[in-house]
């Protein structure tokens, strides 16, 4: 019989994800692992088979936590609002995993029409929050949501690379001047048609 493992999985992962969160996903080695744990890196392949294996635990967790960040904001009075403050508030808690789940190089260069389906499991809800929260289309909606993610998604970069900080209330005056205006222009256009 196999003598029992010294750590749990969930423990592992757990440790995995706290080096990932301080230092980002190119720390999490077995040894700095195994020194997290207070021990050598044999346990952990006990129950991993190798480092793959937990990376793709931590980008698990990593996107886990993000989406209670979305359904925070999906619970807002204006959800998509919401959602996009929240995108920017996880930039800014947890620089690292930001950085791991939206500022990795893709193996290919994707359209930015189809990028947010990709990178975002929550595509769809959030799709709806606009559809809900400002009575577009899905075509609308999909055009207001591609632009204001590009423009929430410079303001979380600029967070979470230290480059600037804002407060709480710039970034809500920001993304409604910006939300505003594209409402105009959808609504410029259907006039116009």
């Amino acid at each position: 019989m196999p003598p029992k493992c010294k750590f749990t999985r969930e423990e592992i992962i757990r440790a995995a994800l706290d080096i990932a969160r301080s230092e980002g996903t190119a720390a999490v080695t077995a040894r700095a692992l195994g020194a997290k744990l207070g021990s050598s890196p044999k346990p952990i392949f006990s129950v991993f088979e190798n480092m793959e294996e937990v990376q793709a635990e931590v980008l698990k967790s990593a996107r886990a936590l993000y989406a209670g960040y979305v359904q925070t904001g999906l619970r807002q009075k204006i959800a998509f609002k919401g959602v996009g403050t929240q995108y920017i508030l996880f930039s800014i808690k947890e620089p690292k995993l930001f950085q791991l789940l939206f500022m990795s190089e893709q193996p290919r260069k994707i359209p930015v029409s189809g990028i947010l389906p990709i990178i975002d499991e929550s595509y769809d809800q959030i799709l709806q929050s606009v559809q809900d929260s400002y009575g577009l289309d899905k075509k609308d909606s999909e055009w207001l949501y591609r632009h204001l993610w590009i423009y929430t998604h410079g303001i979380a970069v600029l967070c979470a690379t230290n480059m600037c900080s804002f407060t709480a209330e710039d970034i809500s005056r920001m993304m409604t001047e910006v939300c505003v205006g594209l409402l105009k222009e959808i609504k410029g256009a259907k006039q116009s048609d």
